[in-house]
C-alpha cells in the first residue's frame, strides 16, 4: 500500500498517454496533492491538470513522462494509468489500454502507424467498428446534455440525436417540415409502410411499441434517422394528439429531444451538433478496403440513400425494396386501383400508370450507382398494406374507381391476412398476378437500357430478385415471366443497344428467407443465378416468432440466460447460420459461380459479417450509414481468418 495523503510531497492521479477525446499525443489527466485515489473521483476537491505536476514536482514529472513512453511502446497503444506519489517517490499503480472516442480511435491508430509502433493490419484491427456510428450521426451538445434529465427510456433503435416539435401523423410531419420549415419528432404507437414520407421528413422517430427490428427501427436505420422505439411508459392519445410521459402531457408542437444511441427521451430542447468525418476516417477506410475480401453493398430504394451509401464506399445495391416506391402520394392511387381491379386488363391499365414512374426510379438508382450492381427485389409485402383504412380515403377511392363503397370495403376486407408474414406476398403475388412482375421487369430493363445508352462506359447488369421462394417450380414460373418480358424489351431496343455499343444482359436470382429454400438450395440454384439471404424473415421463420412481437418476451429470455442476444440484431449462427451455410454449399454445388449475399439487418453487424466471411459469401448489404462499419468489420474478418 502506498499513500498519497502524507503531505505536500505526496499525491495521486490519473492520466492518459494521449487525449482520449481527440487522440492528440501528449499527457492528458489530472492529479491531487496530499490525497488518495478516492479523493480524485469524489469531486470534493478540484484537481490540477497533469502539466502542473512539472512545476510542483519536476523530477517526478520527468520520471513519469519516461515511464509513460515505455508503457506505450511496450503495449503499442494509448495507455490509461493510475499513479501515486509518496513523499516524492513515484509509484505506478496500474495501466491499461485507454477507452477513447471514435474520432480519437481513428487518429491514434493512424499516428501509431506513422510512429512505427504498429502495422496497418494492427491499426485496422484495433478499432471497434460499431464506434464509427458516432461519427456519422448528429450528437447532443455534450455540455447541454450533461445538464438535462431524461424523462423516459426506450430502445436505442437507430443512432444519433434529434430535437424537434412533436407531431403525431406522417402527413403532419411532412406538412410541418416542408410547409412550415419546422424540425419535427414523429411520435407514433408504431409506424407502418404508409408513414415512409413523414419519417423521411422527421428529425427523429419515437414509438410506443416495437423492438430493435420493428418497422420504425429498420426504416430509420436505413434513412440514417434517429429513432427510439418501444417506450411502453408512454400513454398515447392519438385522437387528442397528446401523449403522457413521466406525469407530463405533451401536445402537438411541444419540443422534445431523443437519443437514438442510448434510448433516452428528454422533455426539453437539447441542441445537437452535426457529425464530422475527418481525414483519418478516410485513411482507415482505405486500409479496410485493402484488407477485406467481402464486398459491401447497401440497402437503398431512392437516389438520396444510394448516393449517401456511395459516399461511404458502397460497391452496389444489395437490396432495393420496390414497395417503398409505391407509397408516394402520386402513386398510391394507381397502386390501389391495381389492387381493387377485378380483371387482368384492369390491373394492366393501372400498372401502366406506374410503369414510367417505376422506370424513372430505377434510372435514378442506376445513375447514382455509376454502373455498380443494383439488385432489385420485386414487390414483396401483402397487398393489404397499400389499401386505405381511413373512411375518407375509402370513399374517395370508390368514387375514382366507380365502385360502390360497400363493394370496396368488401375487397379491402378480403385482403385481410391472418398471418401477413406467411401470407399472400412475395413471389406468390407474381404467381397470382403475373402482370405485376411483367410491369416491374419492363421498368427494370427499360431503365437499364436508357442509362446504358447515356453512359456506354458503364457495364449495367440488372439483378432481379424474386422474394419468398420456397419451391423451385414457383421460381421457375416467375422467372419465365421475367425472362420473356426482359428478352422482348431487349429485342425491341435496337437504338438503345446501338447507343451503348453492347447488348444488355441481366441476372435473375432469389431471396432465401424460407427454411425450405435453404434446405433445397441445390434445386433452386438450377434457376437462380444468385442468392441473397433475407435473414430478417429467415430468422422469424426459423425461430417461429415475429420480430415485432418478440420484444414482449425476449427480455425474460435474456434474464434467464436462454438467449444471449437479440437474434434479429445478431445472426443466430447456430441455427439460422447453419441454414445460410447449408444453402451456400448446396447452391455452389449446382452453380459454382453463384453470387451469395446477405441483405437483412444483420448485414451491418460485425459478428455476422465475420460469419459471412468465414462461409464464403460474396457480399454483405446494409443500410447506407452502416457501410463504413461493414467495410471495417469485413477487413477485420479477413485479417483474422484470411481467405485463400
Amino acid at each position: 500500500m502506498v499513500f498519497g495523503n502524507m503531505g505536500d510531497t505526496s499525491g495521486t492521479g490519473v492520466a492518459f498517454s494521449r487525449n482520449p477525446s481527440t487522440g492528440e499525443k501528449g499527457l492528458y489527466g489530472e492529479f491531487l496533492m496530499n490525497a488518495q485515489g478516492e479523493d480524485v473521483v469524489a469531486g470534493i476537491r478540484t484537481p490540477q491538470t497533469i502539466d502542473q505536476l512539472e512545476k510542483t514536482q519536476p523530477d517526478v514529472y520527468a520520471q513519469f513522462v519516461s515511464i509513460v513512453d515505455k508503457l506505450e511502446k511496450h503495449y503499442r497503444d494509448m495507455q490509461d494509468m493510475e499513479f501515486t506519489i509518496e513523499e516524492g517517490k513515484l509509484f505506478m499503480l496500474q495501466t491499461r489500454n485507454g477507452k477513447r472516442t471514435a474520432a480519437a480511435a481513428l487518429k491514434i491508430a493512424c499516428d501509431l502507424i506513422d510512429e512505427g509502433m504498429i502495422s496497418e493490419k494492427e491499426a485496422v484491427s484495433m478499432i471497434d467498428p460499431k464506434q464509427l456510428d458516432a461519427l456519422l450521426h448528429p450528437q447532443f451538445d455534450a455540455k447541454k446534455l450533461k445538464a438535462a434529465t431524461p424523462i423516459g427510456q426506450g430502445l436505442a433503435a437507430s443512432p444519433g440525436a434529434a430535437c424537434g416539435k412533436v407531431v403525431f401523423t406522417a402527413d403532419d410531419a411532412t406538412e410541418w417540415a416542408t410547409q412550415k420549415g419546422e424540425k419535427v419528432i414523429l411520435v407514433r404507437l408504431e409506424t407502418s409502410p404508409e408513414d415512409i414520407e413523414g419519417m423521411h421528413y422527421s428529425e427523429g422517430i419515437l414509438t410506443v411499441r416495437g423492438g430493435m427490428t420493428s418497422h420504425a427501427a429498420v426504416v430509420a436505420r436505413g434513412m440514417g434517422t434517429c429513432c427510439v422505439s418501444g417506450c411502453s411508459e408512454i400513454v398515447m392519445n392519438e385522437e387528442a394528439k397528446t401523449f403522457t410521459l413521466a406525469g407530463k402531457v405533451f401536445k402537438e408542437g411541444d419540443v422534445i429531444s431523443i437519443d437514438g444511441s442510448t434510448g433516452k427521451i428528454y422533455g426539453e430542447a437539447i441542441p445537437t451538433v452535426e457529425a464530422t468525418v475527418t481525414g483519418y476516417f478516410g485513411r482507415i477506410m482505405e486500409l479496410a478496403d485493402k484488407f477485406r475480401a467481402l464486398q459491401v453493398r447497401t440497402n437503398a430504394d431512392n437516389p438520396t440513400d444510394a448516393k449517401q451509401a456511395r459516399l461511404y464506399g458502397a460497391e452496389g445495391i444489395g437490396l432495393c425494396r420496390t414497395e417503398h416506391m409505391f407509397f408516394n402520394p402520386d402513386r398510391i392511387a394507381a397502386m390501389r386501383e391495381m389492387i381493387v381491379s377485378k380483371t387482368a386488363a384492369q390491373r394492366e391499365k393501372a400498372l401502366a400508370k406506374l410503369l414510367p414512374m417505376q422506370q424513372g426510379d430505377f434510372e435514378e438508382l442506376y445513375e447514382a450507382l455509376e454502373g455498380n450492381p443494383v439488385t432489385i427485389r420485386f414487390l414483396d409485402p401483402p397487398l393489404h398494406e397499400f389499401v386505405p383504412t381511413d373512411e375518407g380515403d375509402i370513399v374517395a377511392l370508390a368514387k375514382e374507381m366507380d365502385m360502390d363503397v360497400a363493394d370496396l370495403k368488401a375487397v379491402i376486407s378480403s385482403l385481410h391476412e391472418f398471418n401477413p408474414m406467411m401470407g399472400h406476398r412475395g413471389c406468390r403475388l407474381a404467381v397470382t398476378y403475373p402482370e405485376i412482375a411483367k410491369m416491374q421487369t419492363q421498368a427494370v430493363i427499360q431503365a437499364a437500357l436508357a442509362v446504358s445508352a447515356r453512359h456506354p462506359e458503364w457495364n449495367i447488369v440488372p439483378e432481379i430478385m424474386i422474394p419468398l421462394v420456397g419451391e423451385i417450380k414457383e421460381l421457375a414460373f416467375v422467372k419465365n415471366v421475367v425472362t420473356e418480358t426482359a428478352d422482348k424489351c431487349i429485342a425491341n431496343s435496337g437504338k438503345c443497344i446501338a447507343d451503348s455499343g453492347k447488348a444488355l444482359t441481366y441476372k435473375v436470382g432469389t431471396m432465401i428467407e424460407i427454411p425450405r429454400a435453404a434446405l433445397t438450395a441445390d434445386e433452386i440454384a438450377k434457376e437462380a443465378e444468385f442468392f441473397s439471404f433475407g435473414t430478417n424473415d429467415l430468422t422469424q421463420m426459423t425461430f417461429g416468432f415475429s420480430r415485432d412481437d418478440a420484444g414482449k418476451f425476449l427480455d425474460s429470455y435474456y434474464d434467464n440466460k436462454i438467449y444471449e442476444s437479440d437474434p434479429f440484431a445478431r445472426l443466430d449462427v447456430t441455427g439460422v447460420g447453419k441454414l445460410v451455410e447449408m444453402a451456400s454449399t448446396l447452391g455452389k454445388q449446382t452453380r459454382p459461380d453463384i453470387k451469395l449475399g446477405i441483405c437483412g439487418e444483420h448485414g451491418g453487424d460485425p459478428s455476422t459479417i465475420e460469419f459471412c466471411h468465414k462461409i464464403g459469401l460474396t457480399y454483405v448489404s446494409c443500410s447506407p450509414f452502416r457501410v463504413p462499419i461493414a467495410r471495417l468489420a469485413a477487413a477485420q474478418a479477413n485479417i483474422k481468418n484470411p481467405r485463400n
